[in-house]
């Protein structure tokens, strides 16, 4: 009677194996359809051809995962914008809407995904070397603690702004501005130091960045 036993208790096993796999299968299909669906706007690898949809690829993950839990408390501004490409080309979305479909753990595994792509910097883009000098030096006295090296390292966990489409950059600041998106006490502190002009010099600084 003990061959038998065993037997069942093996193929039980196995069962539970495959089983385990299967779903594991799905769950990674379905993780790689959400982050091609993420392409429709941010380009292929989080690399955005166009101004209208910010480069994602190359942040670091910890940022990118609580903008998506952020963007899921409705706690940024989500405006409302077009598919730019794929099947729901013209289709108009927000991210809030996109972010409350997603669990924490496929924020984490979408997040884990950009991470290690390469940022591509934006190019072509239109800038006032003058604004862009005047930049540089507000961002020497109030940035670089928190955006080290013009904005261009992933590991300050703050988005990278250097070669960042200039469009993204205007709009996020105007948010601060508004008062429509959070910062830390301590970018607030800095922010307020701000005057007339300066954030506009921040982003011809930070679109220099070739």
């Amino acid at each position: 009677m003990k061959q038998p036993i065993e037997n069942f208790f093996s193929i039980l096993s196995l069962s539970i194996v495959l089983s385990i796999s299967g779903a594991t299968s799905v769950l990674a299909a379905d993780i790689a359809e959400i982050i091609n669906s993420c392409a429709d706007c941010h380009g292929k690898d989080g690399a955005s051809t166009s101004q209208d949809a910010p480069i994602i690829g190359g942040f670091s993950a910890p940022y990118i995962t609580d903008s998506m839990i952020a963007y899921k408390a409705k706690e940024r501004p989500c405006p409302e914008a077009e598919y730019l490409s794929g099947d729901k080309k013209g289709k108009k979305t927000t991210m809030c809407d996109i972010a409350k479909e997603l669990n924490e753990d496929e924020i984490k595994k979408i997040a884990a995904d950009f991470a290690a792509k390469p940022f591509v910097r934006a190019t072509n883009q239109t800038f006032d070397p003058a604004l862009a000098e005047k930049g540089k030096a507000i961002h020497e006295d109030l940035c670089v603690k928190c955006h080290d090296k013009g904005g261009s390292l992933a590991s300050d966990d703050s988005g990278i702004l250097a070669g960042q489409w200039m469009s993204y950059i205007r709009q996020s600041l105007k948010e601060y501005s508004d008062g429509d998106r959070p910062m830390t006490k301590k970018m607030k502190k800095k922010y307020g130091k701000l005057k007339e002009g300066d954030t506009e010099a921040l982003v011809h600084y930070f679109g220099s960045f070739k």
